[in-house]
């Protein structure tokens, strides 16, 4: 009879050890995920389809909203912006809660930060939006991606405070949404993979730091200026980014011009009715997809604000 320390359970012949890394599983043990660019071609990514929770907003202002939504047009506008995603070759998961959700929840790059290695999950900082990330964590475990870190205590962090500069480096902005004690933790978790993290302030009056800072390509920012952070802006040069700023403030208040997803080095998904910032973007050698997004807008939130990037090519893809 075998003694049963010599059988594989206890480490004996047919024992398997677990020798890859966590990124290296990804896409095998894992669902495919990560990010570790905010240019790299984009993979997939996580929507909400509002629904009959913006009928339910009595008051847009008390709902974080500019002004009331028609949620059959704000439907069909991001039915659109899901269909421009899959015309690019882009996967659209959804995150079908169960339950009828607060009114934000269609703001999913609030909730979420991917990394190469999984997702930190956000706290966001309104009781307005409170448990929003316990629906998209539940789907992101769904779609098997790793929840790496959920931010606690009395932490707040909203994923659209934390923009991948380059590989080894983010860029992560406090302020209104995104308190001390959130990116603390935040910042833990990515110096854990050896990811360097700039922290910078935001002004008052910005929300995130997605709304003063874009990425076009490796070496291409846009940014807005008297909101994005002063260090921002020398971060990106000293790292051989040319940085531009948006040519028309009108534009980028009304219409969100600026909140545009980047769907590969050089091609943009934007709002429409932008022409002027459209076309300061083509002339910097930027493509140009536009969907109109002008009711969803009315949320205060734009098409960067409303796309939960799950994967991008990564640099070791």
């Amino acid at each position: 009879m075998t003694d049963i320390l010599e059988t594989a359970a206890y480490g004996g012949a047919g024992w398997s050890p677990r020798i890859q890394s966590l990124r290296q599983e990804i896409g095998r043990v894992w669902g495919a995920c990560g990010v570790d660019t905010e240019w790299s071609p984009l993979k997939a990514v996580l929507l909400h389809r509002p629904g009959p929770e913006l009928e339910e907003v009595v008051d847009p202002n008390a709902a974080q909203m500019f002004a009331p939504l028609d949620v059959r047009r704000a439907q069909a506008q991001h039915d659109a912006l899901a269909q421009a995603y899959r015309d690019a070759g882009v996967t659209v998961h959804y995150v079908e809660p169960a339950e009828t959700p607060p009114p934000n929840l269609m703001f999913v790059a609030d909730l979420m930060f991917m990394t190469p290695e999984g997702v930190i999950i956000a706290r966001p900082a309104s009781t307005v939006r409170a448990g929003e990330e316990r629906l998209v964590a539940r789907r992101l475990a769904d779609l098997g991606v790793p929840i790496l870190r959920s931010v606690r205590g009395r932490g707040t962090f909203e994923g659209a405070d934390a923009l991948w500069l380059d590989p080894q480096t983010v860029l992560l902005a406090t302020g209104l949404r995104t308190n001390a004690e959130g990116a603390a933790q935040v910042a833990s978790l990515l110096r854990e993979m050896g990811v360097e993290v700039i922290q910078v302030g935001l002004p008052y009056g910005a929300m995130h730091l997605m709304g003063t800072l874009r990425f076009a390509d490796r070496d291409l920012a846009i940014a807005w200026s008297g909101r994005v952070p002063y260090a921002a802006v020398e971060a990106l040069r000293a790292r051989g980014y040319t940085v531009l700023f948006i040519p028309d403030e009108g534009e980028a208040k009304r219409g969100m011009a600026l909140n545009f997803v980047t769907l590969g080095p050089r091609r943009i998904l934007m709002a429409a009715g932008n022409p002027i910032t459209q076309a300061f973007y083509e002339a910097a050698g930027i493509a140009c997809q536009t969907v109109d997004v002008d009711e969803i807008l009315k949320a205060a939130g734009g098409i960067g604000c409303a796309t939960g990037i799950l994967e991008r090519e990564t640099s070791q893809q």
